[in-house]
């Protein structure tokens, strides 16, 4: 596989931490999604086939719909469990931060982690990592997502025998999330590498996109009918989509976690748009999920107004204001961007 992507000096660090049986924490961020649910299951499994004591903590519950993953029932949820979650944080000799580039994205749980007297092993594929928190970074924004990047590792550290079925599912899952189905330009043929080994591993390619997309609560169609009938505004002079979901408009509909994941995507299957931004308003926080269309980048919109990041196509961001201001801030801020967004625009 792609044997350009990882430093020889990385390989051999790893190579020597994982020679004999350890004592290893893998955790990700605040509300995993796929490919951060995906990558640490994924890497647990390898890591158990290897003889090492593994257990993935979370700091925060994960949706529902990504429940079938094998080994998700053992993951702690940190919010629950805290005194379990810490206690095994401090007994870790290693720790794997998987899909997260700032000890902040896991909330409750940095305080623990920051205090780990554990080897600190950063994962990502996001830009701007914050590589002095950790002991040994693989930050990699050019692939596709995590899961990507651990099946790579994996093959290099000569541990692909490992990569059996319940793993390559759960990664394969990962980059099938974090890639929209394998349709964002983030993908590549390394990425299609990656899948080619999982699926020689027996991913059942058909069955996991069944349990992730066709899983859906009757509730949660009839919230996303109601988002795109009711809450969503198109803004054609800026080639830009809108869509809200009150906390009023979520407990209408007995909104769970990963409800809302995907619903921002539809913007941009509305033909001639740019960008489409979804706003939600969530025990008094309104988070915002920014995505784009080919050289618009909304990552600078999200750290430069809205408290976050992510990348040129996908980011996400935070407003501490209420929904309408949060919604208006932002729509004011697009004559800024007239030249890159207007329909005639190239």
């Amino acid at each position: 596989m792609n044997d350009s992507i990882f430093h020889t000096d990385t390989i051999e660090r790893l190579t020597a931490l994982l020679h004999s049986p350890r004592n290893i924490i893998i955790t990700t961020h605040h509300k995993p999604d796929g490919d951060a649910l995906g990558s640490s299951l994924g890497l647990m499994h390898v890591l158990r086939q290897c003889g090492h004591r593994v257990q993935v903590i979370l700091p925060s519950e994960f949706p529902g719909f990504l429940n079938w993953m094998s080994g998700s029932g053992d993951a702690v949820d940190f919010i629950r469990e805290s005194s379990k979650g810490t206690k095994a944080m401090n007994d870790a000799e290693l720790l794997f931060c998987l899909d997260f580039n700032d000890p902040a994205r896991v909330e409750a749980l940095e305080g623990v982690l920051r205090k780990s007297s554990a080897t600190k092993i950063l994962i990502d594929h996001h830009l701007d990592p914050k590589t002095e928190d950790f002991n040994l970074s693989i930050s990699l924004p050019s692939q596709a997502s995590t899961s990507e990047i651990i099946v790579h590792l994996v093959c290099h550290l000569g541990l692909d025998g490992f990569l059996h079925r319940d793993a390559a599912e759960c990664l394969y899952a990962g980059i099938m999330t974090d890639t929209g189905s394998f349709r964002f330009n983030s993908v590549t043929s390394s990425t299609h590498r990656a899948v080619a080994r999982l699926m020689d591993a027996g991913v059942r390619n058909d069955w996991v996109f069944e349990r992730i997309y066709d899983h859906n609560s009757e509730n949660r169609i009839r919230f996303m009918g109601y988002t795109l009938l009711e809450k969503m505004k198109v803004i054609p002079e800026f080639s830009t989509v809108v869509m809200t979901a009150s906390q009023d408009d979520m407990d209408r509909f007995g909104h769970a976690p990963g409800d809302l994941e995907g619903i921002v995507n539809y913007g941009l299957s509305i033909t001639g748009m740019k960008l489409s931004v979804f706003f939600s308003q969530r025990d008094g926080l309104v988070k915002i999920s920014f995505r784009s269309k080919g050289a618009f980048s909304v990552k600078e919109i999200a750290e430069k107004y809205f408290h976050g990041g992510g990348h040129r196509n996908a980011a996400g961001g935070r407003s501490n204001t209420d929904l309408d201001s949060a919604v208006q801030t932002f729509i004011d801020l697009l004559p800024n961007y007239e030249s890159e967004l207007r329909p005639d625009a190239r």
